[in-house]
């Protein structure tokens, strides 16, 4: 079994610490995957009835950067330069979970949908797009459920959201990522995001400022409440956990997470956050 658990040391997040456990006991094997995320790997081969996987994790997350209102004249042709970028390929072409079709065109089409005067601006508008036109509903899709079902019924959760905007913000020439992680939901309006579960947003490289996080659930930016995991090109490279299961007649999976707001022990104006996670496979 491989799990993505351990959240990203990057970009102003730093990791202050981090543990993994399973019960029965495995021997986890760290390695990193082709977009720096960290995974680990272990077998268990004896008989069980019930598996669990445990992480906590102390995280001091990235401070919030203001934007500017716009980007300068030439973003534009700056980022349609990234189209054949070799270094960005995975983040510009579609991948399997963010594939162009009619139905998004229409979708497109019909919601006036255009990338605006600099693509700061086109992105801003799009993520406020799709948290308008879409209806925030737990249990309405699946992980693996492609944009169509969400354009189609109008519902969906943070996955889908998130893939709908990278697909759209792809054929713009804008690279687009991916981005699963912990919210810590206070301060959000409506939070449309569940309190016990991993979060999903998005991630756009733009001119001048570099990689910036979306949330469309949420109608905001990514910001201090979000602690990032893993990235990648849509739900298949970050998904928490994939593995084989082998024996028994049925199967079945209880996640929880919980995250809070702990004094910082550097004093800084940060603030730091502890994730817990756990996973539970029965057999």
């Amino acid at each position: 079994m491989m799990v993505c658990l351990k959240p990203r040391d990057d970009r102003g997040q730093r990791v202050l610490n981090f543990e993994i456990e399973t019960d029965p006991a495995a021997i986890l094997t760290a390695e990193l995957d082709c977009f720096g995320n960290t995974r680990h790997v272990f077998n268990l081969n004896c008989e069980h009835q019930v598996l669990e996987i445990g992480a906590r994790s102390t995280v001091s997350p990235a401070p919030f950067q203001p934007l500017p209102r716009s980007l300068g004249a030439g973003a534009w042709k700056e980022t349609q330069s990234w189209k054949n970028s070799f270094a960005l390929w995975d983040f510009i072409r579609p991948s399997a979970l963010t594939r162009p079709s009619s139905l998004l065109d229409e979708f497109v089409d019909r919601h006036g949908i255009r990338p605006g005067r600099d693509p700061l601006e086109g992105l801003l508008r799009l993520a406020d797009t799709l948290h308008n036109c879409f209806r925030y509903a737990p249990g309405s899709t699946s992980v693996m459920s492609s944009i169509e079902q969400i354009l189609k019924s109008g519902s969906g959760v943070c996955q889908d959201y998130a893939h709908t905007m990278i697909a759209i913000a792809r054929s713009w020439s804008i690279p687009a990522r991916y981005v699963s992680g912990y919210l810590h939901l206070a301060g959000l309006d409506g939070e449309q995001a569940p309190a016990n579960a991993t979060h999903a947003w998005v991630e756009c490289l733009l001119p001048e400022l570099g990689w910036v996080g979306f949330d469309p659930t949420n109608r905001c930016l990514a910001d201090e409440r979000h602690v990032r995991i893993a990235v990648g090109r849509d739900y298949r490279d970050v998904s928490p956990t994939r593995g084989v299961l082998r024996g028994g007649e049925s199967a079945g999976m209880e996640v929880a997470v919980k995250v809070s707001v702990l004094a910082n022990p550097q004093a800084t104006p940060e603030e730091v956050f502890a994730d817990r996670t756990g996973v539970l496979s029965e057999k």
